[in-house]
């Protein structure tokens, strides 16, 4: 299947996931982008320059505005929200306010366009799942840490985008479907996390530094794999009304055992440092991902190591353009 002649809008359409799956998408489809730039991914790539590309700056918290974009759209993708554990420590007023009243925007956006929409996605989290994620299954309980502690303000706010989208769906009839994304990475990657930090510290010959002593496990997807679990969600009619774990469990790897791939496959001369954790994190975490595979047919296929070597690629190749 795939998607041909159909208006999609895509919020956080200048962020990492946005703009893969633009690029996807705007061949055979007309594509509008809706960012505030808070990240922008969009600008290290030739989108801007195709004809059925439209980029708008704007905020989902702006209601009437993803509206009128929204106007005559037949998919349309949520991808716009708050991440990365420092940005989530130091503003978790503002990650709830985005991700929570944000996503409602966009069902409301959808409802709007009702007539002509014909799927809306939304992306929740794996986080939803707590520190301890094994083999989690969509229907599994969410457990999420204390109140009080600002790390899980960005699981709630997810969580809560979820239900909203489940209850759009049910009462009134929102061709809606959530996904759970787990620790998505590859080249576009502008935002936190431990690959890019790893790769960007190993490629300018500097330690490579774990916080805390390196166990923490993750199952890594690359994001060409994420995208292709986006468009059989956008397109598949067992999607509709559904959660889905998107990720690679075969790519579980600790972050000990991750960053010394990284300093093997780029060659970097430093070391492997420990340095203090300071923040609550998450010890496992590891996705079931039998449902997508079943009623949508999703495999992710992208080993770590062929992921991370075309990842860092892309990053020597970014940091050359700026030297």
């Amino acid at each position: 299947m795939s998607l041909t002649g159909k208006r999609v809008l895509i919020t956080g359409g200048a962020g990492f996931i946005g703009t893969t799956l633009a690029g996807r998408l705007v061949d055979a489809n007309e594509v509008v982008a809706v960012d505030n730039l808070h990240r922008d991914a969009l600008s290290g790539t030739e989108l801007s320059a195709h004809p059925n590309f439209r980029f708008v700056e704007g905020d989902v918290l702006d209601l009437p505005g993803l509206v009128e974009l929204a106007e005559g759209c037949t998919h349309l993708v949520h991808a716009a929200g708050i991440a990365g554990v420092d940005t989530v420590l130091a503003s978790p007023v503002r990650t709830m306010r985005v991700n929570v009243i944000g996503t409602y925007n966009a069902l409301e956006a959808g409802v709007a366009t009702r007539e002509t929409l014909e799927r809306l996605v939304e992306f929740s989290t794996s986080e939803v799942f707590g520190q301890h994620a094994f083999n989690v299954q969509e229907a599994q309980v969410t457990t999420i840490g204390s109140v009080g502690e600002a790390r899980w303000t960005y699981a709630v706010s997810k969580l809560a985008g979820e239900h909203m989208a489940h209850a759009y769906h049910a009462e009134l009839d929102l061709p809606a479907v959530s996904l759970r994304p787990f620790n998505i990475y590859g080249p576009g990657q502008i935002g936190g996390g431990a690959i890019r930090a790893f790769i960007e510290a190993a490629l300018a010959g500097r330690d490579l530094e774990i916080h805390g002593d390196g166990a923490q496990i993750r199952a890594w997807c690359y994001v060409d794999d994420m995208v292709e679990g986006l468009l059989l969600a956008l397109e598949h009619p067992n999607a509709i009304g559904e959660s889905f774990n998107i990720g690679n469990a075969r790519s579980a790897v600790t972050i000990y055992d991750l960053a010394t791939r990284i300093k093997r496959l780029t060659g970097c001369p430093g070391e492997i440092r420990f340095v203090p954790l300071d923040y609550v994190d998450v010890e496992l975490r590891i996705p079931n991902v039998d449902k997508a595979r079943s009623l949508l047919g999703f495999e992710a296929s992208v080993e770590l190591d062929e992921g991370l070597e075309r990842t860092i690629a892309w990053y020597r190749a970014r940091l050359g353009a700026a030297a």
